[in-house]
């Protein structure tokens, strides 16, 4: 992911998951789905949107394996504010912006050798699909509904709610805890340990889940 370059009159605190995207010559292109940030010097590097239906060509094509995700350098933002993200790119250079996600075949396994076989005397065969994300080993993906783990024990912190940032920096996730009736939680920067595809993983004990600051956005 390369950065296009420095932009003006963006307040990157003001990212919000949902927020809609609209390209530089005003065409509405998709939503932030997720934000990509490095897990050193927590710096935000891209934003990953997923494309409207119209814009990514899913309404005019049945193609299975259709990606509709996107990532977006952080040098191509423009401006935002809580429910809208403009870019300083065009809705053609959108377009031909790489995929997030990309599909490799599987290797062949014994089952699939005899799938094949029967696939040539008129049966059909699907080939087993291995999903690639394009991020580094360093980079996080912070995405709103994630779980969010202790990564001492493995129990379920919450899930992620939004994000604080600071000048392209992360500051913190913003966490609904599980149970009933409780305060968004203010995780800091300090205590994300790593992701995966499924999870952040916080590193805190449980007695340290009693001084997680309560979120109240001004």
């Amino acid at each position: 992911m390369t950065d296009t370059g420095p932009t003006q009159g963006r307040r990157s605190e003001d990212f919000h998951f949902g927020a809609k995207v609209y390209s530089s010559d005003g065409r509405h292109i998709g939503s932030l789905r997720f934000v990509i940030v490095d897990s050193e010097a927590s710096d935000i590097h891209a934003l990953v949107v997923k494309e409207t239906h119209r814009f990514s060509g899913h309404h005019d094509a049945c193609a299975p394996l259709m990606e509709d995700d996107i990532a977006i350098p952080i040098g191509a933002v423009r401006e935002v504010d809580r429910n809208r993200v403009t870019l300083s790119i065009t809705s053609a250079q959108a377009r031909r912006t790489e995929p997030y996600l990309t599909y490799q075949c599987a290797p062949i396994d014994k089952g699939d050798e005899e799938r094949i076989l029967i696939a040539q005397t008129g049966g059909e065969y699907a080939p087993h699909l291995v999903e690639e994300a394009h991020k580094r080993l360093d980079e996080l993906e912070i995405r709103r509904g994630e779980n969010v783990m202790l990564g001492r024990t493995g129990k379920k912190l919450g899930t992620v709610r939004d994000v604080v940032l600071d000048d392209d920096e992360l500051a913190g996730v913003v966490v609904r805890p599980v149970g009933f009736f409780k305060e968004d939680v203010l995780l800091q920067v300090r205590f994300l340990g790593r992701s995966d595809d499924l999870a952040l993983f916080a590193q805190l004990t449980e007695a340290d889940l009693e001084h997680l600051t309560p979120f109240h956005p001004a």
